[in-house]
């Protein structure tokens, strides 16, 4: 895909496993189940994909995925598969050295969303883009720094700590245009300071959906994560940017979605509905 001076890519950096309960919320798993099976568990499959944006000055990845510093224990609690797809095999593929990328913008510091950003080399822990600028909401960081009981197990202060030692992290104060193609958008329903990205030319509008609408199934209004901290504000926001996604016929990317990469949305009989989809080969 091509919007502006930049030519889009996805990312898989590898599959995990949470609790499903816990990614639809209220919603019965009568009705979650028929959308997404889970296992014996409970548990769903989910993507970490991530974006990569390149032009003849950048080459900006949206997003690091879980990374690869777990122990066998989280290994298997998350039912983490990389297996096939990790984000230094994607790069790979893409012929993108860990050395070229030149920015990152991270959407929070959950550790699905910013794991990949550090690693271990000789057991020392190191940025694992070395040259790269890395773009975070200020307040995020700040909570991230200092979380609630309630999601306190989502940071990891291993995965974005090294980058503030090496003069990397760079803070956004609220919403602004990066420029011609991205804007940086501000929500806070699922944690303060997510910062979603719209990317736009004259004819395209690609919306980067994060953990508003982390996969296809969370188009419906009332389907959402009890991980929020701010439910009834992801609500608003959903109902925001679903609205303009229809007027503007935005492409909505879904981060965590394991099958459906992408989709336009439509309203029938009042209500969100996909009515495009593409899905990973």
């Amino acid at each position: 895909m091509k919007i502006g001076k930049y030519t889009i890519h996805t990312v898989d950096t590898g599959y995990f496993h949470l609790d499903g309960g816990a990614m639809f919320g209220i919603i019965p798993k009568a009705l979650w189940n028929k959308r997404i099976s889970s296992d014996e568990s409970n548990k769903i499959p989910l993507a970490a994909r991530s974006l990569l944006l390149t032009s003849s000055k950048r080459k900006i990845l949206i997003d690091t995925g879980m990374g690869e510093k777990w122990d066998d224990k989280s290994r298997i609690i998350y039912q983490i598969d990389t297996t096939e797809h990790s984000l230094t095999k994607s790069l790979k593929e893409l012929k993108i050295n860990k050395e070229e990328i030149t920015d990152i913008f991270l959407t929070h510091l959950h550790f699905d969303h910013a794991g990949g950003c550090t690693e271990y080399i000789k057991d020392k822990l190191i940025p694992s883009f070395p040259n790269a600028n890395c773009y975070i909401q200020k307040n995020q960081y700040e909570w991230a720094l200092n979380p609630s009981d309630k999601d306190r197990g989502s940071f990891l202060q291993k995965d974005f700590q090294p980058l503030i030692k090496e003069g990397l992290l760079r803070f956004i104060d609220g919403e602004t245009q990066f420029d011609d193609e991205i804007k940086i958008m501000v929500f806070n329903g699922h944690t303060f300071g997510q910062q979603l990205f719209k990317i736009q030319d004259s004819s395209n509008t690609l919306f980067y959906s994060g953990d508003l609408l982390p996969t296809a199934h969370h188009i419906p209004m009332p389907y959402i994560m009890s991980y929020d901290l701010q439910p009834l504000l992801t609500v608003n926001e959903k109902r925001n940017i679903l609205g303009k996604a229809v007027e503007e016929d935005w492409t909505l990317f879904f981060q965590h979605d394991p099958v459906c990469i992408t989709g336009k949305v439509t309203i029938k009989d009042g209500k969100f509905l996909v009515k495009e989809e593409k899905f990973k080969a």
